[in-house]
C-alpha cells in the first residue's frame, strides 16, 4: 500500500472505532512513542504496543465521543489530528487533542508518535 492508502484505511477504522483492527496496518517491528514522562513512553513491536492499547483501554470506563480528522501526507509520513472524550474507571473525565504522526515503510507502519498535552491527563 502506499502511504496515502495506509493514511485513508487507518482513518476509516479509527473512525468506526475499529482500532485493533487498524493495527493489522502497523510492521511486526513498529515503534510507537508517547510524550517524554507519560507510562510507555517508548513501546517496540506490535505485541507490545497492542498489550500497551489494552492496558489504556481497560482503564476507560466510558467514552463520550471523539473525532479523528482528515490525514495529511507527506512522502512516507502522514497526520491525522485526533480528539478523545472519556473517563477514566477513577473517575476523571479527560478531553484530549493529539496529532498523531506516523511513518509508513513497505506497506506498513514502521512508527507512531503522539503529540499532546500530558497535563490534561490530570493524576
Amino acid at each position: 500500500m502506499t502511504t496515502q492508502e495506509v493514511a485513508d484505511k487507518l482513518v476509516g477504522l479509527c473512525r468506526e472505532g475499529k482500532y485493533e483492527e487498524a493495527y493489522g496496518l502497523y510492521a511486526a517491528d513498529a515503534v510507537s512513542l508517547e510524550m517524554p514522562g507519560v507510562p510507555n513512553e517508548r513501546t517496540e513491536g506490535l505485541d507490545n504496543i497492542l498489550q500497551g492499547f489494552a492496558q489504556w483501554a481497560s482503564m476507560i470506563a466510558e467514552s463520550h465521543g471523539g473525532t479523528v480528522g482528515d490525514p495529511v501526507v507527506a512522502d512516507n509520513h502522514f497526520v491525522v489530528p485526533m480528539t478523545s472524550d472519556v473517563t477514566f474507571k477513577d473517575g476523571r473525565r479527560v478531553n484530549m487533542q493529539e496529532l498523531s504522526v506516523y511513518q509508513v515503510a513497505g506497506g506498513k507502519i514502521k512508527q507512531a508518535q503522539f503529540f499532546y498535552d500530558p497535563s490534561v491527563m490530570g493524576g
